[in-house]
């Protein structure tokens, strides 16, 4: 339960051995490398092995033919070097080719098939005429005009009742008006922009088709299925061509991938002239592991050393837990990692978390089903949130057992403490106006005792950083606690049991000196630093350390009250399954057991959601802003960061 201990870790090789290494490097997931830069800024005549990405362009194209084809290729690496870029480009042109080409065609179909199937609508509508097609548009002195007008346009055609043209409908449905428009040579361009005014939409008859109507219906449905086995064997080409392909394209795909992932591990590679070096950091545990996958190349070298024997890198947090505590490493991460030389905050949150909520929300019959629930989305999904639930699920359900509490049933344990401890009823009666105010008082003690535990750990970091001031005179340090301590412990004693406890020199020892040591703290440091005591002046110093040491006292005050909360859930749930429990009673039969179950559920999604986010406010706000500052750098492999 704490921090990985690091190692700075160098791979050093010729530049010969490179490609082979970074094959190895790139498959490493206990490394934490350190960008080339770092050192190619510092060091006269290194080198860096930046250069442009020659597989970008590659996968970019290979993407958009991806989404073209509708294909969904993995993105698992091939490892193999063996790759001709030059033939992969060739081979994608080519495919882009011959795709656009299947398209153009199937294009060109679909436009066919469109304009023969509006030429049947419109010879359906002139069925009736028994007059050969040929004749109609072979005429010298009329011109024949076949379309659709939309019906809202039909009646603005009498706008126009003195242009030489004739309209007759043949059909109408519910938009369009089926139509055929006469007019003559002379005024046919006038004529069509009067119907282009209108919306008018032509449908050219195709010029294959002949002779009256009813044969044209023949020629042209027969020309329509013809048009549609074309099309059935330009789509069974298309499946054909993806098909043929997918395979291919995914072995060019995982290969791609394999290839810039290794290239992008060269701006970790330090150029030594005919050398080369990789620095990073591993935990201590893993040296042995890195040096085993490079243990057949006798002339790669890996050297460990202290995590802090290179002032140019700062070591990264690994956080290392037990069963309980690891899931709960998602809070800490959601507010920031601990920095390499602090503690890992994450055991501590385990339980006050674990301890809060199951107080909050003490219900035996749903912890148990939050234990369920968790754990199948834990076991199905892979959440961390799951496991976390199977934890404070596991709290509810002995909260709910000191409570008495089962689906909200007061007494359904009655019998259990009549048997097992011979009580006639449940020790704890929580709506009882008897143990509202201990609740209360209860509440306020944890409140304080996690406090209490917050600045003992911040004590206990900067002990470990040997930064005496803060750990003697701040807020959080030595003097904030023997304030906080005398304040609090004084007020119980003297309104709880009637001591006199604020007695002159307590009060001036125990409460004012500690403040007064917060007040000058940074003035104090400042002269055991041998600088001026006031840099700024005395009257600037006085002002902000005033407002500050009364910001100090109120967030004493309001962090400490802040845990009335802890007691108020605790009513909260009690008094929400209690109204269920009334519903239950005003219905019977099926009515009663609907309520139960709706009820239940309600009472669990919403107050369970909210008693979550309220105790991640206490274990935040009122917790972590005293110890915790969350300003580490992640540990991440190379695997990792893809």
């Amino acid at each position: 339960m704490a921090i990985a201990k690091m190692n700075l870790v160098n791979i050093t090789s010729d530049q010969t051995r490179l490609n082979e290494v970074l094959l190895r490097f790139v498959e490493l997931d206990c490394f934490h490398p350190e960008p080339a830069a770092k050192i190619a800024e510092s060091v006269h005549g290194v080198t860096t092995l930046q250069e442009e990405d020659p597989y970008a362009e590659l996968l970019t194209q290979l993407k958009d033919l991806e989404v073209n084809l509708g294909l969904s290729l993995t993105s698992e690496f091939v490892k193999d070097q063996t790759c001709d870029l030059g033939e992969i480009k060739a081979y994608m042109n080519e495919l882009q080719s011959k795709w656009e080409q299947i398209l153009s065609v199937k294009s060109e179909l679909d436009g066919v098939i469109q304009a023969n199937q509006d030429a049947l609508t419109q010879v359906e509508n002139i069925e009736g005429i028994d007059i050969s097609l040929d004749d109609i548009f072979s005429c010298r002195y009329v011109n024949v005009r076949f379309g659709r007008l939309p019906l809202n346009s039909v009646d603005k055609l009498q706008y126009y009742s003195d242009r030489p043209f004739v309209y007759h409908s043949l059909k109408e449905d519910s938009s369009y008006s089926w139509c055929m428009v006469l007019s003559t040579p002379k005024y046919e361009r006038e004529v069509d922009n009067i119907l282009s005014s209108l919306y008018f939409e032509r449908i050219r008859i195709p010029d294959f088709v002949h002779d009256t109507p009813e044969k044209a219906k023949e020629n042209l449905k027969a020309e329509i299925e013809n048009d549609y086995r074309q099309l059935a064997e330009v789509e069974a080409e298309k499946e054909a061509f993806i098909t043929g392909c997918t395979e291919r394209l995914q072995q060019i795909k995982g290969k791609l991938l394999f290839l810039e992932n290794t290239f992008e591990a060269r701006k970790f590679v330090v150029g030594l002239g005919e050398r080369f070096t990789i620095t990073g950091f591993a935990a201590s545990e893993d040296i042995t592991k890195i040096q085993a996958v490079f243990a057949d190349l006798s002339d790669v070298e890996i050297a460990a050393r202290p995590a802090h024997s290179d002032n140019r890198f700062n070591p990264p947090t690994k956080l290392k837990n037990n069963w309980f505590a690891r899931p709960f490493s998602m809070f800490v991460e959601m507010y920031g990692l601990p920095n390499y030389e602090d503690i890992d905050p994450t055991p501590f949150v385990a339980f006050t978390y674990t301890l809060l909520f199951g107080i909050m929300f003490g219900d035996v019959g749903q912890g148990l089903v939050l234990i369920l629930v968790g754990y199948l989305a834990a076991k199905l999904k892979g959440m961390k949130l799951g496991e976390i639930g199977v934890r404070i699920g596991i709290s509810s359900t002995l909260f709910g057992f000191v409570y008495g509490s089962v689906f909200g049933d007061e007494h359904m344990l009655d019998p259990l403490y009549q048997s097992l401890f011979h009580l006639e009823e449940k020790p704890i009666e929580v709506m009882g106006s008897n143990f509202i105010m201990p609740l209360l008082i209860c509440a306020i003690a944890i409140g304080a005792v996690l406090i209490l535990c917050s600045m003992s750990i911040n004590m206990y970091i900067q002990i470990k950083h040997k930064n005496w001031g803060e750990l003697l005179l701040s807020q959080n340090g030595v003097a904030g606690i023997v304030f906080y301590t005398a304040f609090l412990g004084g007020a119980a004693a003297q309104f709880g049991f009637g001591a006199a406890v604020f007695s002159k020199l307590y009060v001036l020892a125990l409460i004012v000196l500690p403040l007064l040591l917060i007040f000058l703290k940074e003035p104090i440091e400042h002269k055991l630093k041998g600088k001026a005591m006031f840099p700024d002046g005395f009257g600037g110093f006085f002002t902000q350390s005033f407002f500050e040491l009364f910001e100090v006292c109120l967030s004493f005050i309001t962090n400490t009250i802040s845990y009335l909360r802890v007691g108020g859930f605790v009513l909260s749930h009690a008094g929400m399954m209690l109204v269920v429990t009334l519903l239950m009673e005003m219905v019977s039969g099926a009515g009663s057991i609907a309520v139960a179950i709706f009820g239940n559920l309600f009472v669990m999604c919403l107050e369970g959601m909210i008693v979550g986010i309220q105790v991640l406010r206490l274990e935040f706000y009122e917790m972590f802003s005293r110890y915790f500052t969350g300003d580490g750098i992640a540990f991440q492999s190379l695997k990792n960061m893809e």
